[in-house]
């Protein structure tokens, strides 16, 4: 399997992980503030996204194989004392390494408009459109999705960018597991996983970050973000970033990489 990632900047390293149906461009506007700050910014694509291998078969899809991709790839870069920046399925991607997989590895959490799903949280009606809505089209159109998630109108180019690594409908078998991933009842596959990743960063005191964007569909910072707040002990506070959508590396990119390197800059190393 080859994933595709990131690696710029030196100084201590800060992980970003995106999710659905985005790939590491996501974060070309928060790198930048981190690079300034004096950080490494590795961001990888995902299995099925950006420029990483695609397998066709959507079986291979699963929390196992993702989480063990993104293991293998901080294991081969032999990345420590990591600052873990998690979107959407990074979350529970990047949870599940930081509490089960790497905890080792891992010294620091940012969390953004994710969830941890352990069968028993209540979805959205708009999240429950989009799962209705990939499985009804098979060719899932990327743009749309990003420009439903953005607050702010995107350029043609930035969504002719988010498609390009999806040529034909067989390349976008990533895409449309995703949403089957997200158990939904507590014996759902992967429910169990994600209940004892909840117990575990319950316990956790790490330093950890949570951003919210105001205007998220998706994940709404009512109830979502403040549900997330309540599990992050160790988190002071959740600071809302104001006029953004779910895809907030879009709309508000820039503040989101300088409100991390600001974090940061007060964190110990």
């Amino acid at each position: 399997m080859r994933l595709a990632h990131v690696d710029v900047g030196e100084g201590p390293v800060v992980l970003l992980l995106h999710g659905e149906p985005t790939w590491s461009y996501l974060w070309r506007k928060v790198i930048p503030p981190l690079l300034e700050a004096g950080f490494r910014c590795v961001a990888p694509d995902l299995p099925g996204f950006g420029r990483s291998d695609k397998p066709l078969d959507p079986a291979w899809y699963s929390f196992d194989n993702h989480t063990a991709s993104i293991a293998s790839l901080l294991d081969d870069l032999d990345l420590s004392d990591v600052t873990l920046v998690m979107h959407d399925w990074g979350g529970p991607i990047g949870l599940r390494l930081a509490t089960i997989e790497r905890p080792d590895r891992v010294s620091r959490l940012v969390l953004m408009d994710t969830g941890i799903f352990t069968g028993e949280q209540t979805m959205s009606e708009e999240w429950l459109r989009f799962r209705a809505f990939v499985a009804a089209h098979p060719d899932v159109p990327i743009p749309p999705l990003i420009r439903g998630g953005s607050k702010k109108p995107l350029a043609p180019e930035v969504l002719a960018a988010y498609e390009a690594p999806f040529p034909t409908e067989a390349s976008k078998a990533g895409v449309r597991r995703f949403p089957e991933l997200i158990p939904l009842t507590p014996d759902g596959p992967g429910a169990a996983t994600g209940r004892e990743v909840l117990q575990r960063l319950i316990r956790d005191r790490r330093p950890a970050l949570l951003l919210w964007a105001d205007a998220d569909p998706v994940l709404p910072l009512e109830p979502f973000g403040r549900q997330m707040q309540r599990v992050l002990a160790m988190a002071d506070e959740l600071t809302v970033i104001r006029d953004a959508g779910h895809y907030l590396q879009e709309d508000q990119g820039d503040l989101v990489g300088r409100t991390i390197a600001a974090w940061l800059a007060g964190v110990a190393h």
